[in-house]
């Protein structure tokens, strides 16, 4: 009989999950939740083996699964999102069609021409909080800063950024499965519904006069033949919108609290500046936005002595998988200077991130000019509070005091 159970509901569990982490990777690494109604993988190298190998689909809806078959009804309530693929849930060849239409956008280099405007950005809204003297993390950087961005990209007005953050927060609450609550489940369905309206009108309007912008760009595809139906290019908007802001929100203020709670490693990044791309994949592996990812065997399959059976939900734990002892050394110790980094925050194989490279910046930038500008830099609050669910990691806000 296991005694450790996996249970992310748990309040406490909910506020740090490493703890029940070490506990699965120690005595049942290979875990079958009754709860969960699927395998659940703690192990550096089981996970790494499940995302990078073709026997096992980024298509939850080809699990027989409760979650699975809740989400399967959740989604079909929710347009476009739920009709066409998307690169987070399509196996190739879909998949490779629907990333090769927006990687360009995403490259290094790509992304390297945007630091002048992100740095802009960044200035200004701690100019924002500097004038105001006070500072919460999330809701004056880590969430206008990305959503600024990306909407930027797509070619859509950053000022409707409140909009785009309620739809994004009320789609990504859904990810609970049958646990949600029937009023969070309507409210996905119907921000989903305001969402895919919104872009299909910018759509309409794009047809008409195109611009410089990604969604200009998904739209010739489309023209030339490129296999791109309309609720593709919508749910592929609504899905970068809401990854784009959910995740890098998370990555800046999981950060920025994992420094507070280490004042040396403070200390020693705002010393040393240059360590800054090191200390921001150390906050992806330490704390990381995305906890993890599910995958539906498509064939019986043994992983660490247990049978996993075809159409069995398999869900890795990206989270414990990057304070794996096995791999990471003193996994649980915050090193802003960590080398060999090989955390998988960003998933693994074909399915890893689109938008790292964006995310990377952004976080390098935003930790950069947050050490430099404000000084003796200090939580507000006695207690944080977790949102989010058990899938994304995320504060509900982090107030902080500083000095000029």
């Amino acid at each position: 009989m296991v005694a450790v159970q996996y249970n992310p509901f748990v309040p406490e569990v909910h506020a740090n999950p490493y703890p029940v982490f070490r506990q699965l990777r120690e005595e049942d690494p290979v875990h079958w939740s009754e709860l969960m109604d699927a395998w659940v993988l703690t192990r550096y190298a089981d996970v790494v083996a499940v995302l990078k190998h073709p026997r096992f689909s980024a298509d939850r809806r080809r699990a027989r699964n409760r979650f699975a078959q809740q989400a399967a009804m959740t989604l079909e309530e929710q347009g476009p999102l739920a009709r066409a693929a998307t690169m987070l849930t399509a196996d190739p060849p879909e998949h490779t069609r629907l990333r090769g239409l927006v990687s360009k956008a995403f490259t290094i280099r790509a992304v390297e021409a945007m630091r002048p405007r992100i740095q802009r950005i960044t200035d200004e809204l701690l100019d924002a909080a500097q004038e105001k003297g006070e500072l919460d993390v999330i809701w004056d950087l880590g969430y206008p800063l990305p959503v600024i961005v990306i909407a930027e990209m797509l070619g859509v007005p950053s000022e409707r950024r409140d909009d785009f953050k309620r739809w994004s927060d009320d789609i990504v609450a859904t990810l609970g499965g049958p646990f949600v609550a029937p009023e969070v489940l309507e409210r996905g369905q119907q921000s989903a519904h305001e969402m895919a309206e919104y872009f299909r009108g910018v759509i309409d309007e794009r047809r008409r006069a195109p611009k410089d912008d990604l969604l200009s760009g998904l739209i010739a595809a489309e023209e030339r033949g490129e296999a791109l139906s309309e609720d593709e290019m919508i749910a592929t908007c609504m899905l970068l919108l809401a990854a784009g802001n959910e995740t890098t929100t998370n990555l800046i203020a999981n950060g920025t609290l994992a420094l507070l709670r280490n004042p040396e490693q403070l200390d020693r990044l705002r010393n040393d500046p240059s360590l800054v791309e090191s200390a921001v994949e150390e906050f992806l592996r330490y704390d990381g936005p995305v906890q993890g990812t599910a995958r539906v065997a498509l064939e019986d399959v043994e992983i660490g002595g247990k049978q996993v059976e075809e159409g069995q939900l398999v869900f890795t734990l990206l989270a414990a998988a990057n304070h794996d002892p096995t791999v990471f050394a003193a996994p649980d110790e915050l090193d802003v200077a960590r080398r060999d980094n090989r955390h998988v925050a960003f998933g693994f194989g074909i399915h890893f991130c689109l938008g790292a490279p964006l995310a990377r910046l952004e976080g390098q930038i935003a930790f950069e000019t947050i050490l430099r500008r404000l000084l003796n830099l200090r939580l507000a609050t006695d207690e944080v509070e977790w949102g989010g669910t058990f899938i994304l990691r995320g504060l509900k806000k982090l107030p902080v005091t500083f000095g000029a």
